[in-house]
């Protein structure tokens, strides 16, 4: 095999289960056609995932992808396109190091939709981001580096490497935001643009203004967390013993505005869509997939299942995504240039793939920022057009049930969520009227909260979800 002497890198922050199952590789694919110019650089942002770098470290950054499709067939990838893990350290050096160098052309992310801190107007919520705040600290103690104190989010990391950059001379570069979120790049720029200037360094601002694009970008691949019963099952498949390895479904999608500042990976050639505006395709994402991908896991969590195939196989669960796509999601995306039926029943059916066993605790998380950003959109837009919103409100209500159960101690397993005020939302569950409590939460609701309308549709919707839920039990 050649290679090119001197790869293109695209830094990327968040070496989680999706990275490696999704963009390392359409650059691994790129590899395979013989087109070397781009190589990945992968690290963290948080001492995390330790075991698993310290394999990919011992294993020169390769692992083994398996694949399973709806219909049960497993195949198995090499990865190799991650030719550097970058160990983690509090003033994130090896990061920085990299990111000032001229080679690096592209800073990718992802960090979770609750890592960009931002509330309905698209403003930075400080009063709910202590790790921003601590971050804006740290750096106004160090003069904009990270050597004062740990620096732990996306928008502290940037600054600190894209300062570095700006001061070595190394030339424009792309941030690509990977995240579920809508908008993502503008979104992005946007938050690192405010937490720039609230840390009072405009000369950095106006460099990030000039020497930086942000494109938006649509993902998609069902990525469950790695057990030890993918590493078994490679084994047995490839004779490889990867303590690294991961699994995901088949389905893969990747679509992006062209917009790169300094020159991209020709991924066009492996399947990425390069569009004029990601719009409508994240927007079916996000509320027809994400969305129900929520629905199905709070319900399933109630119904007493683990895995999400087994709440979009039962027949009421099912029928609640199936009627808030119909009803509510999809009309309000029409029109659009996507088939919307035919999505929705591929998302029914990735979801109800068995050999994903994707569970319902990975994709129940994060609630707080799901809902302003998966389903509150939906809610208004019907509510705008003087139309009906009992499919939709099934969602909320349903979220609404399971963080009662999670207030009583009662979820079977950890809930996480780093936009959620823990004190707050057990206040607001024992609240003498939680369904007004909860409508009225701005956090979740921004402009809706307190809307009478709002909160009429939830009450209703609470009271079909407790009914199901005790005809359930009884």
């Amino acid at each position: 095999m050649t290679t090119d002497p001197s790869p293109l890198t695209i830094l990327h922050l968040g070496l989680g289960a999706f990275h490696r199952a999704h963009q390392a590789l359409y650059l691994q694919q790129l590899h395979a056609l013989g087109d070397h110019r781009w190589v990945l650089a992968s690290g963290n942002l948080r001492p995390d995932m330790q075991q698993t770098i310290a394999a990919l470290q011992a294993q020169q950054g390769a692992y083994t992808l398996e694949t399973v499709s709806a219909q049960g067939v497993r195949s198995y990838t090499r990865v190799e396109s991650i030719r550097r893990v970058l160990a983690y350290t509090p003033d994130l050096a090896a990061l920085v190091a990299l990111a000032q160098q001229p080679g690096t052309r592209i800073i990718s992310f992802t960090v979770t939709e609750a890592g960009y801190y931002l509330d309905s107007r698209d403003q930075i919520d400080w009063d709910g981001a202590p790790e921003l705040r601590q971050d804006l600290q740290a750096l106004r103690a160090g003069g904009g580096s990270a050597d004062s104190g740990v620096v732990c989010t996306l928008y502290g990391a940037l600054s600190v490497m894209l300062r570095a950059r700006m001061r070595a001379n190394a030339g424009a570069v792309t941030l690509l935001c990977c995240d579920n979120l809508r908008h993502n790049g503008d979104r992005t720029r946007s938050g690192l643009l405010q937490f720039v200037l609230a840390l009072g360094d405009a000369e950095l601002a106006h460099w990030i203004s000039m020497h930086s694009t942000s494109p938006n970008a649509m993902v998609d691949r069902i990525t469950p967390r790695p057990t030890p019963d993918v590493v078994q099952r490679v084994r047995q498949a490839t004779g490889r013993d990867d303590p690294a390895a991961l699994m995901a479904e088949s389905f893969i999608q990747w679509v992006m505005e062209d917009r790169f500042a300094h020159g991209r990976p020709a991924w066009e050639r492996v399947g990425v869509e390069l569009v004029e505006s990601v719009v409508p395709y994240e927007e079916a994402k996000i509320r027809l997939l994400n969305a129900t991908h929520c629905c199905i896991a709070w319900a399933g969590t109630l119904a007493g299942y683990r895995f999400i195939h087994e709440g979009t196989q039962d027949r009421a669960i099912r029928q609640m995504a199936f009627d808030y796509m119909t009803d509510d999601a999809i009309p309000a995306l029409s029109p659009s240039p996507l088939n919307l039926a035919r999505y929705r029943d591929v998302v029914l059916e990735r979801f109800g793939n068995p050999a994903i066993e994707d569970s319902n605790q990975r994709v129940a998380m994060d609630g707080f920022s799901k809902i302003p950003g998966f389903i509150a959109p939906t809610i208004g837009e019907r509510l705008a057009r003087g139309a009906g919103i009992a499919g939709v409100a099934m969602l909320p209500a349903l979220f609404l049930a399971y963080l009662q159960r999670w207030h009583a101690g009662q979820i079977p397993y950890p809930y996480q969520d780093q936009t959620m005020d823990a004190h707050a939302a057990h206040a607001l569950c024992a609240a003498p009227d939680p369904v007004a409590a909860f409508a009225a939460d701005r956090v979740l609701w921004g402009k809706l909260a307190g809307d009478a309308r709002l909160t009429d549709a939830l009450r209703s919707a609470y009271q079909r979800v407790v009914t199901w839920t005790r005809e359930r039990s009884a």
